[in-house]
């Protein structure tokens, strides 16, 4: 996903406590710099500031990073020169979204076997649904047409 020009990142959005690979096409990378190090921290603040050091790739420069549990990802680049890319002084940032707890089983809990069966009821009628859907939208226009013709046995 491309939240940014030049900036790419391996998921669509950014959810805490996940990993992420983050890739760099932007003006370091197109004046062939040889060394580029991504500065980032999370929140207002700028929390658990810290510097690493990108690989270049035929793709750009590329690393992987851990969101921590922090509203905003903010982060800036540099080069081996000093040179730094930071959106014109304003740095690049981006919401990070919470992790969404219902579906999630810890080890330590008990899991009831009808929160399970809800679920698994409740997704095969979702199923269920879909397909009488798509069997709607695909045949009903032919019976109306009359172009739908049924195999019978005598018909191989």
């Amino acid at each position: 996903m491309e939240l940014t020009k030049n900036i790419f990142f391996n998921t669509d959005k950014l959810v805490e406590n996940s990993k992420i690979k983050i890739s760099y096409t932007g003006q370091f990378f197109q004046d062939a710099s040889e060394d580029v190090f991504i500065h980032y921290g999370f929140g207002y603040n700028w929390d658990e500031l810290n510097d690493l050091k990108m690989e270049k790739t035929e793709l750009g420069f590329q690393t992987e990073i851990e969101l921590g549990s922090f509203d905003t990802f903010n982060f800036c680049f540099c080069n081996e020169k000093g040179e730094w890319d930071n959106n014109c002084g304003t740095n690049y940032s981006f919401p990070i979204e919470k992790q969404q707890n219902e579906l999630i089983v810890l080890d330590d809990e008990p899991v009831s076997l009808g929160s399970v069966r809800k679920l698994r009821k409740t997704y095969l009628w979702n199923k269920k649904i879909r397909l009488a859907v798509y069997k709607i939208i695909t045949y009903l226009p032919k019976l109306i047409s009359g172009n739908y013709k049924r195999k019978t046995t005598n018909e191989q």
